[in-house]
């Protein structure tokens, strides 16, 4: 139901507005992603269907056609309106006149951050992982960034970090359930309110400004996190990760394919 009512409340304005205040205000790159079919394929008229039919073979409902799940080349696309295509990635941008004539020409285009860099990096997990998590942090106490979530998947926003300081981490770990994916440099994740294959993206945990995060504490801004201007706080990703791995290993892949 929320899904639904996320949808209604949407407007040919509501993503632009979003585009712009990602890449203005918080300056984050961002880039169109692949659309999604408006419409899925008729189904044929029952008289049609008729005609269709052998001599004497039985009558039968009609099955609908099936939609194509997204606007990219790949008929079988894992991640239907949750990644760029055209324009690619390396397009991304701050620049207001280029989102604004982006979302303008296309204003159901979902959202598209281009991470790392100096730009926001994000870890993603099963949303049952993700939920999990969320309440193991609040019980420790640990303050997360925001959260962009569908019905299948978390990604948890966090300061830009370095492929060498990721590897180190990691192999403190005896195993890293593959469910749990990083998005650095060259990657990218989804931002609300993106209309996806998955769902609308929704934020689980709003983006809390840096400047009204100053309230948090000294020791706790001595721990990580940092935003420019008025981006949002961000946790640094080492405090997130062990509580991260372990809520994803009650989540594996069940299989090679990215399937959420």
């Amino acid at each position: 139901m929320r899904e639904i009512l996320g949808r209604r409340r949407m407007t040919r304005s509501t993503l632009r507005n979003a585009a712009l205040t990602c890449a203005t205000q918080w300056h984050w790159p961002v880039v169109p992603g692949a659309a999604l079919p408006s419409s899925p394929s008729p189904a044929p008229s029952k008289r049609q269907s008729e005609q269709d039919l052998p001599e004497g073979g039985p009558a039968t409902s009609p099955a609908p056609v099936p939609a194509p799940a997204c606007s990219c080349p790949d008929p079988e696309c894992a991640v239907p309106g949750a990644h760029p295509f055209d324009p690619v990635l390396l397009a991304a941008t701050t620049d207001a006149r280029m989102v604004r004539w982006w979302w303008t020409n296309r204003p159901m285009a979902p959202l598209i951050l281009a991470t790392g860099g100096s730009a926001p990096c994000a870890l993603s997990l099963p949303a049952a992982a993700g939920v999990q998590a969320l309440a193991d942090f609040d019980r420790l106490g640990v303050r997360v960034g925001p959260v962009a979530a569908t019905l299948t998947r978390f990604s948890f926003l966090v300061e830009p970090y370095e492929l060498e300081e990721l590897g180190e981490l990691l192999y403190a770990h005896d195993w890293v359930p593959s469910s749990l994916r990083f998005h650095g440099e060259g990657g990218y994740v989804a931002l609300p309110p993106s209309p996806t294959g998955a769902g609308q993206v929704r934020w689980e945990r709003e983006p809390e400004s840096a400047r009204a995060g100053r309230a948090a504490g000294r020791a706790e801004r001595r721990a990580g996190g940092t935003a420019g201007g008025g981006a949002p706080w961000l946790p640094r990703m080492e405090t997130l990760l062990d509580v991260l791995v372990e809520a994803s290993a009650t989540a594996p892949d069940t299989g090679s394919r990215l399937a959420y």
